[in-house]
């Protein structure tokens, strides 16, 4: 391990990370809040240590995959403990570890919260929550890598494969950093569509910010405690038509773009994703039907709410817990299905679910035929054994990871569906779940213990779990 340049990085991070929380200062400072100076004081503090951190250049500037897993699970943990700070010392938030879990879930675009209220927030808090979701959708790594030049000779693709979602990650165009670039042209580009639209739906500038920032990142943070429920039916469409989109890999758009009409809609996965989001949205719709009690309304409740959970943004027009069991049955399986690779969605990617359907006709072919040689292939492209080893191993350390969640937080003594939902929801960055975390609920009665093990499950969620676990591998610290 080359701390060194671990050191030289993270200064960098912090001193962006002090930059972004000067935006909740203006503000506070625009609506006249007195939390507005606790984030100029947090701020001030971590650029100083940003800036002791990177005082000596390293001597060693080697880089390597191991160096890109830890320095972004360590810029995630740093980032979310840092912004929970001026949220407790400015005395909104009494309880540091509900701070905490609120940022993690802002970062991680998870969107549960441990707040009981949140309209009586003041607009700089709430606009930090909703920044978070945005700033956490596309990557707080790749935004860093966009404006600045290389921290490190050959850095910039393990840093971006260490931190971008899916089974795996391929460069746009040539250049690293114009890949980050592109991204976020696209991921700004989407975010002032939505909030163009939902100002033409007559809400106020700062509330429309606040929706497009949280669709955008499929974070799902509200500044509302009714959710979307009071919105008119244009604000809801509009929010699920974009939720829809930001769980689209953005590879399609970047085709699209580039005028590569043919090669975008052959995108094998989003074509699944779209299949399924449609095939759900109709089941549900059908089911709900004596609920809603018009065509449209059950159309409208349904597709935002399987937009809303395939993508795990965590927004709801209706409390879902009061649906029929299948449409309930639904919703759960979706949440371990999630969006696609290369988007901001979360959950375990119909990418992934596409390999392990593939490998299982496979292995059923090659029982059938033992001399047969059959390559899994997507997109017209053969899987390499390493793509499904790792996508194989994932699934492996995924169960073992939740089902000891659920042991843990079991030992709260709520319900069955409250506690395993809990952590489905969390790990898989969705927002709410079922029971007493569903839409009507929230996460602040869980215990500190169990808040604790849900914030471990949010960072390893995002982070595609192995930039988390090898923290607790000892080969990993070794010089």
């Amino acid at each position: 391990m080359n701390y060194q340049i671990l050191r030289y990085i993270l200064g960098l991070i912090l001193i962006f990370e002090a930059v972004f929380l000067l935006l909740p200062g203006l503000v506070a400072a625009i609506y006249g809040e007195p939390c507005g100076w606790w984030f100029l004081a947090t701020a001030a503090v971590v650029v100083l240590i940003g800036f002791a951190l990177r005082i000596k250049k390293p001597t060693n500037m080697q880089f390597h995959g191991r160096e890109g897993l830890v320095l972004v699970s360590m810029s995630w943990i740093l980032i979310s403990l840092i912004s929970a700070v001026p949220m407790t010392i400015s005395g909104v938030v009494p309880s540091y570890i509900d701070a905490l879990f609120e940022m993690v879930s802002g970062f991680t675009t998870t969107g549960a919260s441990a707040l009981t209220s949140v309209e009586h927030l003041p607009h700089a808090i709430n606009f930090w929550r909703c920044f978070s979701n945005w700033n956490g959708g596309m990557g707080v790594i790749v935004f860093i890598m966009m404006i600045i030049p290389k921290a490190a000779s050959n850095a910039n693709m393990y840093l971006m494969r260490a931190e971008s979602p899916g089974p795996s990650f391929g460069k746009l165009v040539p250049k690293l950093k114009t890949t980050a670039r592109t991204l976020y042209l696209m991921y700004i580009g989407l975010t002032l569509i939505q909030l163009i639209l939902l100002l033409c739906g007559g809400l106020s500038f700062f509330e429309s910010l606040c929706i497009a920032m949280a669709t955008a990142g499929t974070g799902g943070f509200g500044i509302r405690d009714t959710g979307f429920s009071m919105y008119s039916s244009y604000v809801q469409i509009v929010v699920t038509v974009f939720m829809f989109l930001f769980g689209v890999n953005f590879k399609f758009y970047f085709l699209l773009i580039m005028r590569k009409i043919k090669e975008a809609f052959a995108i094998e996965e989003v074509f699944w994703y779209t299949i399924l989001f449609a095939v759900a949205s109709i089941l549900i719709a059908i089911d709900i039907f004596p609920i809603a009690g018009t065509i449209g309304g059950s159309l409208k409740h349904a597709s935002f709410q399987v937009a809303t959970v395939m993508t795990t943004t965590g927004f709801a027009t209706m409390d879902f817990n009061a649906w029929p069991i299948f449409s309930q049955v639904l919703l759960v399986l979706l949440m371990f299905v999630g969006a696609c690779a290369g988007s901001t969605g979360g959950g375990m990617k119909v990418s992934r679910f596409i390999i392990y359907i593939k490998s299982a006709l496979k292995e059923m072919a090659t029982l059938l035929h033992p001399n047969s040689v059959k390559k899994i292939k997507m997109d017209g492209k053969i899987i390499d054994h390493e793509t499904i080893r790792s996508a194989n191993i994932y699934l492996i350390i995924y169960v073992m990871l939740m089902a000891v969640s659920i042991i843990i937080v079991s030992l709260d003594q709520f319900d069955l569906v409250t506690t395993v939902t809990s952590v489905i929801a969390t790990f898989n960055n969705i927002g709410p779940g079922l029971g007493a975390v569903g839409p009507a609920g929230n996460f602040h009665s869980l215990s500190i213990l169990s808040k604790l093990v849900l914030i471990f499950d949010m960072l390893t969620g995002r982070l595609e779990i192995f930039p988390i676990v090898i923290l607790f591998v000892r080969d990993t610290w070794k010089k």
